[in-house]
């Protein structure tokens, strides 16, 4: 439930109740002012059957007994009887006094006139003085009493009070009732804020305290979710704020390690050719060098060390342009199998001289046209290649290359029987700077950024690369690349990782 509605629900019950307890205490006091609800006059009847009238009215229907008994005939005094029925209407009630079948005296406050042909007849044993009698809607409480007049003709004398047994019940318990619907309303408020407060203000809570943590450097928390409402939605937006700034954090300090490391790499691969040129300039300025043959020897080995330094630092600006994809890619259809070709050729010599066979494995019996840069794509063969000439150990030393295709990508598969890579290096491979062999000598491996620019490039047109490889048996580099649809576009649905990772 949303706090919208929540808020909308809460302000609604308590006018609700407002207005409730307000009518309640409005109809109590028109009820306690007027007495003119009869509707519960019923519940009371027998509690007026026996108790038709106050105290005071029960002083002076006494009174009025006593005379019946002993001077009936004294309430036939008119100006006596105006004398009583004053006194009763102070007290809201009633005098009425009949002879035979006439009425001897009624007194004005009811105002009824069917009011003789509702009263009881007569009962001279007198066996029921208290009861209550209806006219239409109203009703009303009685005392009377049967006598004879001195003469023997019959009378009665009435003390009646007209009733509404709610408007006297709450005459007595309105200071109760008061109290009740203004606890009412407490009650009632202190639920709703109950209820807001936890479903809103102790959320908040919650996610100031958390605010605090971050503040304080501490993301090492979790945030309860349970909440499906506009706070809890906040709450799950701030959770996914504090894991994005928690992978930021170890993200910077990873990058950090990086650079403290990529410049202790740099640092040591620029000072050990450095160090040989300076090593050999010392011994042709000291006159170490003390023959022609000698000197070419030198010279030859500065100029070697210098293009080292140079090939480094043309890497080094390579790799960095390619991480801040400072360097466009001009893509074209491009035939993979030619391309090859025209790489295995250009290597030939050199993988001769080294005593390597480089020669297809699987080759293509068509041709196949893929999306690529053909600079950038040939920068990333080389650097393989090169990469796996490095490493073969073996009498019989062979590079392979294989293509595999499918209806959206064709992987490369360069395959050599070397030394192999070790489980632990294995995931590592493709990182700048990083070299199976520790020591970092640079005859045993290159600068260690080859196979990091190679990844760089293959990722940049939109591909995938990996490796696999069997220690003392050898290795195999894969790569894949996006093929051209017959009309020329470019596929750009499937992930080549799905189609031949495995």
């Amino acid at each position: 439930m949303s706090i919208r509605i929540k808020l909308l629900l809460s302000y609604t019950g308590m006018l609700l109740v407002s207005l409730l307890v307000f009518a309640l205490t409005a109809s109590l006091f028109t009820i306690a002012a007027t007495g003119d609800i009869h509707s519960f006059r019923d519940f009371y009847k027998v509690h007026y059957q026996l108790n038709p009238l106050t105290e005071e009215e029960e002083s002076i229907f006494l009174e009025l007994k006593y005379l019946a008994k002993n001077e009936p005939d004294e309430l036939m005094n008119q100006e006596l009887l105006q004398d009583y029925d004053f006194k009763l209407k102070t007290v809201r009630a009633g005098l009425y006094v009949r002879r035979e079948s006439n009425q001897v005296f009624e007194s004005h406050t009811f105002n009824q006139p069917e009011l003789e042909e509702h009263l009881p007849p007569y009962e001279l044993d007198n066996h029921h003085i208290r009861d209550t009698f209806n006219i239409g809607e109203r009703f009303y409480a009685y005392a009377k009493f049967d006598f004879r007049y001195s003469d023997g003709a019959k009378g009665s004398v009435y003390v009646i009070h007209e009733r509404s047994p709610f408007g006297e019940v709450t005459r007595k318990l309105l200071p109760m009732i008061v109290v009740l619907l203004i606890g009412i309303i407490v009650i009632a408020n202190a639920m709703l804020y109950r209820w807001i407060t936890r479903s809103v203000v102790k959320p908040l809570n919650l996610l100031r305290s958390s605010t605090e943590h971050i503040v304080e450097g501490n993301l090492l928390f979790a945030l309860d979710l349970r909440s499906k409402d506009e706070i809890g939605l906040l709450n799950e937006a701030f959770e996914n704020m504090r894991k994005r700034l928690y992978e930021s954090v170890q993200l910077r300090l990873q990058d950090e390690e990086n650079r403290k490391e990529l410049i202790s790499n740099i640092s040591h691969d620029l000072r050990t050719p450095i160090t040989n040129i300076k090593g050999y300039i010392e011994g042709i300025r000291d006159g170490v060098a003390d023959t022609p043959e000698k000197m070419d020897k030198y010279v030859n080995i500065i100029y070697s060390k210098t293009i080292d330094l140079d090939k480094l630092v043309d890497e080094l600006f390579l790799y960095s342009k390619l991480d801040l994809k400072q360097i466009p890619f001009l893509f074209e259809n491009v035939s993979i199998v030619s391309f090859l070709d025209d790489c295995m050729d250009e290597l030939h010599y050199e993988m001769e001289e080294k005593g390597i066979l480089l020669k297809w494995g699987e080759r293509p019996s068509r041709d196949i046209e893929v999306v690529a840069d053909l600079e950038k794509l040939k920068r990333a063969m080389l650097n393989i290649i090169g990469n796996a000439q490095n490493f073969m150990n073996k009498k019989d030393k062979f590079i392979l290359i294989s293509v595999q295709a499918s209806p959206e990508w064709v992987t490369v598969e360069i395959q050599d029987n070397g030394m192999g890579i070790s489980s632990e290096d294995l995931p590592h491979i493709f990182e700048r700077f990083y070299r199976a062999e520790r020591s970092r000598n640079s005859s045993t491996g290159g600068s260690g950024l080859g196979l990091a620019i190679a990844r760089q490039i293959i990722e940049g047109h939109g591909g995938s690369i990996w490796v696999s490889s069997e220690l003392g048996v050898g290795t195999s580099f894969y790569f894949t690349l996006r093929r051209t649809k017959d009309l020329g576009g470019t596929h750009t649905d499937d992930n080549p990782d799905s189609d031949h990772r495995g």
